[in-house]
């Protein structure tokens, strides 16, 4: 039977903040610590030159998740970040509010310093940005009613009405799946940016996936050293370097991923 617990908004949050109006957002989900390719994405003049960049969640579950912190606060005001599935769990074991179920589940939450604990146990679950062409856009990491609900392509159109009827825009950024699309569904335009650090994709192992919004939705790429990020995973000490390696490398596909997803619906 599949977990349905829905991890939502946490009781200290009120509405959603409010952001804007900007010209443009730079917009990267599920970076998963890897600094290779987060660095190759942060030098593309779009991302340096945008208003905001925002992070829809998974941050730091990663080989180098301290690093990873430390590159999005240097971004200062400009980085607005939503909570993802992987910031919530790495705080609960940091509080030891949550049981590590693996090596790597103790391994990562004591990669981050004080503060970047702090930093990711206070995120927000979710964030609206108002786009001087675009409009209202809420971004989240899963879904607007759970961040570990899968929305993809495949998502059907009454399930995908249900999940954002809460939500006043029209246009919804999410994560998770890391699936990169552009898709109207229900009457309203679900996008993922697909992920910078971890993507399921067809394309090119070393691609890192990402998108600018303003005036319109830009679905982007960019390449990066992926053997490098291989070798930092390794000499990180991360207990899943070698999986890491073998999912950068030789990525499942896009059609299976949202296959999977669909039959599953919810995962972490």
């Amino acid at each position: 039977m599949h977990d349905i617990t829905l991890y939502g908004p946490a009781s200290w949050e009120g509405p959603p903040r409010r952001h804007g109006p900007v010209a443009s957002v730079a917009v990267l989900s599920d970076v998963h610590g890897n600094i290779p390719a987060l660095d190759a994405v942060l030098a593309e003049p779009d991302v340096a030159g945008a208003d905001l960049v925002l992070f829809c969640g998974d941050l730091t579950w990663g080989p180098e998740p301290q690093q990873t912190f430390e590159r999005i606060a240097a971004l200062g005001d400009r980085a607005v970040c939503v909570r993802g599935n992987a910031d919530r769990c790495t705080a609960e074991v940091s509080a030891g509010s949550r049981t590590p179920d693996s090596p790597r589940a103790s391994w990562i939450p004591a990669q981050h310093s004080a503060e970047a604990v702090a930093f990711l146990a206070g995120l927000p679950f979710s964030a609206v940005v108002e786009l001087e062409v675009l409009g209202p856009v809420f971004f989240c990491h899963g879904s607007p009613r759970s961040d570990r609900e899968l929305v993809t392509p495949g998502t059907p159109a009454g399930r995908f009405a249900d999940l954002a009827a809460g939500v006043d825009a029209r246009t919804l950024v999410t994560g998770h799946t890391h699936l990169q699309f552009d898709r109207s569904v229900a009457g309203r335009r679900s996008v993922n940016p697909g992920s910078v650090g971890l993507p399921f994709h067809d394309g090119d192992p070393g691609t890192a996936y990402w998108a600018l919004l303003g005036p319109d939705v830009e679905l982007r790429t960019t390449r990066y050293d992926v053997t490098a990020a291989v070798d930092r995973a390794h000499r990180s000490g991360d207990p899943a370097a070698e999986r890491i390696a073998a999912l950068l490398t030789r990525p499942p596909g896009f059609a299976e991923i949202v296959e999977d997803a669909e039959s599953k619906v919810f995962s972490d």
